[in-house]
């Protein structure tokens, strides 16, 4: 085994660094959060051009001696691809949006600040401070560790605001459908009818039903999630449980659902949609919107991404991201045949299921 002794200093210090920058990470999301609570990325789209810092700090309406506080924070985030410095002329540059800022504006049919906020709340951070203690015990998930029986589910449907959190974080995620239906409407060409499971309250439903207003769309969820919802002409909200039956349809979707659950638990929702879907034969299908790791192919940064979800899934609801190989074992227990995926959303995939 090598000690300290077989390394060179500058490999030491650079791994010092690299355990420094690891262990100082937690202050990204925290700066993250810090900036869309000033309202940095809307003061900045609402200026007409790129905001130098007295502007920025002006807009603020914080105190002069903060103004360092505010600079420092931009420096970090633009080192970060959070924000762009532009420069003006020789002796003065501005803050402009990057992609990354942009998802943060309000009122944007993209904006992801409400899942930021859900990400960083100190409820589910403070939890992973539990994980020895949760790997060494009987527990299926950290939150039980960390706040008693009943797992994130229960802790969330008895606490109105995390509830209420939770359902913004996830409504802003369906914006995703909006960006990709350009590309993936044949996806959903030749289906009558499709069971939404899990859908909350609806965001991905109304997408879908704008770009296709003759599909008959039915969001499946919790009775105290859909109760008090209203539908359309082609838009209904049933309450129930995915684990005992999914209404009848010519395809089922499945939106970031599958990853939070257990190879076993997944099985059982899988043959519940096959079920679902019977009524069409070889013409219906499950679509999937859900991470696949593919760490051969994917880049770095990619991969992290879905290995650090992986750990989240893990750890807060003894769930699970999944290989090809993962994904192919649960659709042969659940008695599928065949399926295509197409690396349409970002870090997440679209895959075609059929019986």
């Amino acid at each position: 085994m090598a000690s300290t002794n077989d390394y060179k200093a500058s490999e030491l210090f650079q791994a010092q660094a690299h355990l420094y920058r690891m262990m100082y990470s937690f202050l990204n999301p925290m700066c993250i959060k810090w900036a869309i609570d000033l309202g940095i990325p809307d003061i900045i789209h609402n200026h007409p051009h790129p905001i130098t810092l007295p502007e920025l700090v002006s807009a603020l309406n914080v105190p002069l001696s903060k103004a360092t506080c505010v600079e420092r924070l931009m420096r970090l985030l633009a080192h970060n691809d959070f924000f762009a410095i532009i420069k003006i002329d020789d002796t003065r540059e501005a803050y402009a949006l990057t992609p990354s800022s942009q998802l943060l504006v309000n009122g944007t049919d993209h904006c992801l600040s409400s899942m930021v906020h859900l990400l960083n709340s100190p409820t589910l951070v403070g939890s992973y401070h539990h994980l020895g203690k949760w790997t060494s015990g009987e527990d299926l998930t950290i939150v039980e560790t960390a706040l008693g029986p009943g797992g994130y589910w229960d802790f969330i449907h008895q606490n109105p605001t995390h509830l209420k959190t939770f359902n913004e974080a996830m409504e802003s995620d369906s914006h995703v459908v909006r960006l990709a239906l350009r590309d993936c409407k044949s996806v959903f060409e030749g289906l009558d009818s499709i069971v939404d499971v899990g859908g909350g309250t609806g965001n991905t439903a109304k997408i879908i039903c704008e770009a296709f207003p003759n599909l008959k769309y039915i969001v499946l969820d919790l009775p105290q999630v859909v109760t008090g919802l209203t539908g359309s002409n082609n838009l209904t909200f049933v309450g129930g449980n995915m684990f005992k039956s999914i209404p009848q349809a010519d395809g089922v979707l499945l939106k970031w659902v599958l990853h939070n659950w257990s190879d076993d638990d997944c099985i059982r929702i899988l043959k519940n949609c096959k079920e679902a879907i019977s009524g069409k034969g070889k013409g219906g299908k499950v679509i999937i919107i859900d991470i696949v790791i593919n760490e051969k192919q994917d880049e770095l940064g990619m991969t992290e991404v879905k290995l650090l979800l992986d750990i989240a899934m893990m750890t807060s609801l003894n769930g699970k991201e999944r290989d090809e190989k993962d994904w192919k074992r649960l659709f042969d227990k659940a008695g599928f045949e065949h399926y295509k995926i197409f690396p349409t959303f970002g870090f997440r995939s679209l895959i075609e299921l059929y019986p």
